[in-house]
């Protein structure tokens, strides 16, 4: 008898570590999954954390009028749990093309799962309430829920998400949840009713989940499909990023979180118009440093200065710069550029490696994505141009991507103003990308210099800048300075600009 009780006991308690595991996956699933779809992550993590917590208490509430075969009921929300949020991401890339109300799909479900899980807690303390005492039953109860807690947040960004992607680390941990109630089944058989009937349940959500975990790369391609309409060729989910190459005639468009990062159509337009102004106007330019541009493109437009001696890239992401050191398509186009022998690519956080960086450089490069959110925010603040400064040379030139003119020109401006309160001499230029339309750049001096319309040096067989930076540095009406604030670590007032400019397309 008593071996049949510690075998009770250690199930059920074994439950509830697979309960924390599997539920924060489900939250964390939420939450990157609408980062990636809706963009500004700290909002979405926000709204996403709310209501899976709010809707725990709720489940925990309502578990109060659950007093009837206990047990079984706790097997039956085990398979729910399972079957709900291991198809949840399937539901919500399927479903973001094709509905208006998504949001709140994806609220809904997020209520829904965290309601499960919240009635489970407290349905197993009141299963074992009898049989433990109540000392040792809330210790080895929240001990299990927490161990399981702090595995998911450990394995998901490390493991889960680049190995699995979203949608199979959702359905993966589906299929924990249902093992455990096919487990129970039939370990417990005994105190169990219409214990048949359970097990066939489970047994078939298990069935329904393996298959569409096998069929799951095919459904994300078809729903990728249509998010692009292009044909995708490439997708992963690396730590930071969802990237996606699409091709269509004789077009390829690189995707990162849903957002166009180039169109091979255009993207020379581009990377001439960030390169080639700072590297004519720079006094030197041996030692260039590149900052985000993972893509190697804009290196590819440094290589052309025969001067250049070194260049240091730095990109936080190794899925990234990996892919275009290898993919024979992406290397044609940097023309491998990231192999090249003065290249040297480092895989590490722009902010923390400036900050420690002992070097000094003739030229600066910055391409990272728009500031969307928060974590993006913090490389256009005043802080970090700041940091930045201090590993220029005396008469080293910077220049930055400042996102669009003409449709976010308070981001574009409030980048300006900010990088004015840093460096002596500054001004801002733009160019038409037909893929993106009017983009913007920032240019800066670190010394007061001869000005910006000296050229000391150029390349031939540009497709589309000519070194005349005057044309490139007129503004219309539409597009003139606005009144804008810094953007400071502390208030990221850039991120909430441009999200109410972009969030108006």
């Amino acid at each position: 008898m008593g071996k049949k009780f510690l075998k009770f006991e250690f199930l059920l308690l074994f439950a509830v570590f697979t309960i924390a595991t599997c539920g924060l996956v489900y939250e964390l699933v939420a939450g990157t999954l609408a980062s990636y779809l809706l963009g500004d992550s700290v909002k979405q993590f926000s709204f996403i954390i709310g209501v899976y917590l709010f809707s725990m208490g709720v489940g925990s509430y309502f578990s109060k009028f659950l007093t009837k075969n206990m047990l079984n009921t706790f097997v039956e929300i085990e398979i729910l749990v399972g079957l709900i949020g291991g198809l949840s991401s399937v539901l919500l890339f399927l479903l973001f093309e094709s509905v208006q109300s998504f949001q709140f799909i994806l609220y809904f479900l997020v209520f829904v799962t965290g309601c499960l899980v919240g009635l489970e807690i407290p349905l197993l303390m009141n299963i074992l309430k009898d049989r433990v005492e109540f000392r040792d039953l809330v210790s080895n109860v929240f001990t299990f829920d927490y161990i399981g807690a702090l595995l998911a947040s450990i394995l998901f960004p490390l493991v889960l998400v680049p190995k699995l992607g979203i949608m199979g680390t959702s359905l993966f941990f589906g299929m924990i949840n249902v093992s455990i109630a096919i487990v129970l089944c039939f370990v417990l058989k005994s105190e169990l009713k219409k214990q048949n009937m359970l097990k066939a349940k489970a047994l078939l959500s298990f069935l329904l989940l393996l298959i569409v975990f096998i069929f799951s790369k095919n459904i994300l391609s078809y729903s990728e499909g249509r998010l692009y309409g292009e044909n995708i060729i490439y997708s992963h989910s690396t730590p930071y990023q969802r990237i996606v190459l699409t091709h269509n005639k004789s077009d390829y468009r690189l995707y990162l979180n849903n957002n166009l990062q180039f169109s091979s159509a255009d993207e020379y337009r581009y990377h001439e118009a960030l390169v080639h102004p700072v590297m004519s106007m720079a006094k030197k330019v041996k030692n260039v440093l590149v900052l985000g541009g993972g893509d190697g493109l804009a290196v590819r437009e440094i290589l052309k200065y025969k001067e250049v001696e070194k260049i240091t890239l730095v990109d936080l992401d190794e899925g990234m710069t990996k892919l275009f050191k290898t993919n024979e398509v992406l290397t044609g186009f940097n023309q491998n550029s990231l192999n090249n022998p003065k290249v040297t690519v480092l895989n590490q956080d722009a902010y923390i490696w400036a900050k420690n960086c002992k070097s000094k450089f003739d030229v600066v490069i910055i391409d990272f994505p728009d500031p969307s959110n928060y974590s993006l925010g913090k490389l256009y603040s005043l802080n970090f141009y700041s940091t930045v400064k201090q590993i220029l040379s005396p008469d080293a030139t910077i220049v930055v991507q400042t996102t669009s003119p003409y449709f976010a020109p308070k981001s574009f401006w409030c980048i300006n103003k900010t990088m004015m309160e840093v460096f002596p001499q500054v001004d801002a230029y733009h160019a038409y990308v037909p893929s993106f339309g009017e983009w913007g750049f920032t240019i800066a001096m670190n010394g007061f210099g001869t000005g910006f319309n000296q050229v000391k040096r150029q390349v031939n067989g540009l497709r589309f800048y000519n070194y005349q930076f005057d044309k490139f540095n007129y503004f219309s009406k539409d597009m003139v300075s606005k009144e804008v604030e810094i953007n400071r670590l502390d208030n990221q007032i850039l991120v909430r600009y441009f999200d109410e400019e972009w969030g108006k397309l």
